[in-house]
């Protein structure tokens, strides 16, 4: 048979490469498989650049002590909330210029989107620790029911969660159970709500317009292009 006759490339030939691997990352998942089992709900590895693991709200302190005293991750980089609402305010928070260009329009909020590793909730408690001997972090997080916005601490294991936790606290209404002092860090003792929610509203974009059409200037040139001159 000639090259011309010949039939296409066989299926072996013709497959898409196989798609980067991330070993150092997926034995580190391994590991926390063997620690964690059915605790892991989710997870995602994006190559050379991190590990995401959601686990149940139920293994979240637990969580904290296994990466800690057995994997040696000792480093702890930060914890916070997640509100994965749209906002209901749509753009008329983002632009006064917009509510007076346009008006201000209902708008269908679109679907929630949990971002790497999933979630089933509107609410997510997240964190991330790294090991300072493999150079390597990991970034863990929780759903968390909107009836019960309420997990365990990780100030217990890691000492700089206590600050993380009472800002997540003010500001997103979780409750850390075993914390020892949640406490205001910015709000008044008196404030009420929580603004970091999605729902909450910044009235101050309100009272005063921002950044406001008093703000919006033309680009250089163009108002003399416009002008005829």
């Amino acid at each position: 048979m000639s090259s011309v006759d010949a039939p296409p490339d066989s299926p072996a030939e013709a497959a898409e490469p196989e798609a980067p691997r991330d070993a150092v990352r997926e034995a580190l998942l391994g590991r926390l498989t063997e620690e964690l089992g059915s605790e892991i709900v989710g997870s995602h590895i994006r190559v050379g650049d991190d590990l995401w693991v959601r686990v149940t709200r139920d293994a979240w302190p637990s969580v904290a002590d296994i990466v800690s005293r057995k994997m040696k991750f000792r480093f702890f980089d930060f914890l916070s909330g997640l509100d994965w609402l749209p906002s209901p305010f749509g753009r008329d928070m983002d632009s006064q210029e917009d509510i007076t260009v346009h008006g201000t329009l209902p708008k269908e909020l679109p679907p929630m989107a949990s971002g790497y590793a999933g979630g089933d909730t509107r609410f997510q408690v997240f964190a991330r620790v790294y090991s300072l001997t493999d150079h390597i972090g990991i970034t863990f997080k929780a759903d968390l029911p909107d009836d019960d916005l309420s997990v365990g601490t990780w100030s217990t294991v890691y000492a700089g969660a206590n600050w993380h936790e009472r800002e997540c606290w003010e500001m997103y209404g979780f409750s850390f159970n075993g914390h020892p002092h949640l406490k205001h860090l910015y709000l008044p003792g008196g404030f009420e709500g929580n603004p970091l929610r999605k729902d909450f509203p910044l009235l101050a974009r309100r009272v005063k317009p921002w950044p406001g059409i008093i703000d919006v200037e033309p680009m250089p040139g163009v108002a003399d292009e416009e002008g005829g001159e």
